[in-house]
């Protein structure tokens, strides 16, 4: 018996390092979606971000909530500590303030426009006080790309929505004459068939970091170090890549998953 009791004690011990490295399971954590394009679908019920928490939850051996909320809604209860994670973030001053960061993929961002606005700089648009730029509540861009939506949301020329695919039925119908999109919104430009319709301007900034959002009031320091350690070991065996060569050619996903 005593030998026993011996042999329990060292498993406990040689085990305890190595769970104390993954994340706490003590209580079940959320996630949030959000639908846009390639990313997550609600009608498919599928994308890039729906195999990526599939993937990192697995890791985890954590129970986790998933469910699908606005973007605008995710930022929110990310600040108060009310949802833990969402995914395909991007940071800035006021966010780091609330939330922290895993980052798995970067990528650039383009201005969608009618050809029969007549531009083709993205400049332009500024000179045009007539032309109107759509966006999601609560996105926020590149540096050049965020500027342009600031200054147009200034003199009332920016038009909100919940959905790309209203973005897109108001760029068609021409209640807008430009959006911003990700590699993610390209097949669904072709089936909406607004390819013919637009011409596509690149924005000056480099490839912006995306990632796990963690809220910091809800996850600890400690618990982010360990999430993040979940994320980079994706990264470094070639998961990540993996998820997105499903939807992306390969050259495109390698670019968008080694930065």
């Amino acid at each position: 018996m005593l030998l026993y009791c011996a042999f329990v004690c060292l498993m406990l011990c040689l085990t305890r390092p190595a769970a104390a490295d993954g994340p706490d399971c003590t209580r079940p954590r959320t996630l949030a979606l959000h639908e846009h394009g390639l990313l997550y679908s609600g009608a498919s019920g599928e994308g890039i971000d729906k195999d990526f928490a599939d993937e990192l939850i697995r890791r985890s051996g954590c129970p986790v909530n998933v469910t699908v909320l606005p973007r605008a809604r995710i930022w929110q209860l990310i600040e108060t500590g009310a949802l833990d994670f969402s995914l395909s973030g991007i940071t800035n001053d006021a966010r780091e303030r609330f939330a922290a960061f895993a980052w798995y993929f970067s990528n650039r961002y383009t201005l969608l426009v009618r050809k029969d606005a007549g531009v083709t700089r993205i400049d332009e648009l500024d000179a045009r006080p007539a032309l109107r730029l759509g966006a999601i509540r609560s996105f926020r861009y590149g540096p050049t790309a965020n500027r342009l939506v600031d200054r147009l949301a200034q003199t009332g020329r920016v038009i909100h929505a919940n959905t790309l695919d209203t973005l897109y039925r108001a760029l068609a119908t021409d209640h807008i004459q430009a959006m911003i999109i990700e590699p993610f919104d390209i097949p669904i430009l072709e089936r909406a068939r607004l390819a013919e319709q637009t011409r596509t301007l690149e924005f000056p900034d480099p490839p912006i970091p995306h990632g796990l959002i963690m809220s910091r009031a809800a996850v600890s320091p400690e618990e982010q170090a360990r999430w993040r350690a979940l994320v980079d070991g994706m990264r470094a065996d070639g998961s990540v890549e993996r998820i997105f060569g499903k939807y992306f050619k390969p050259d495109l996903a390698r670019a968008m998953t080694r930065f």
